[in-house]
């Protein structure tokens, strides 16, 4: 079984991607968190298909933490729905996975 995931969450600025990344680290709940962007993200919402410039969060934790980092990103995310989707990490560098394994969250 998977021990640790990579998390995405996209906000609607790099301030609030900023916080959440600072927030789960702060808190121990993540390991890593890149913030990359912007990016354009096109969807549907109430009916209308909407273009927006966000910005994408990808968060390293671990796999028993999911639910305090999906609680944490609600806590802080401006978006009614916001997107929290947990990937599992089923492989990677040796090196890379010890460093997550080590690391305090």
């Amino acid at each position: 079984m998977e021990k640790f995931l990579q998390i995405t969450t996209t906000t609607k600025t790099k301030k609030e991607a900023q916080e959440i990344s600072r927030v789960l680290v702060e808190k121990h709940l993540a390991a890593c968190v890149q913030v990359l962007g912007p990016i354009t993200s096109t969807y549907r919402w109430k009916g209308k298909i909407e273009v927006a410039k966000e910005w994408l969060c990808l968060i390293k934790s671990k796999k028993n933490l999911f639910r305090k980092v999906e609680k944490t990103i609600k806590e802080i995310h401006s978006y009614e729905v916001p997107e929290i989707i947990a990937t599992p990490i089923i492989g990677g560098s040796k090196d890379y996975l010890a460093w997550l394994e080590n690391t305090e969250i």
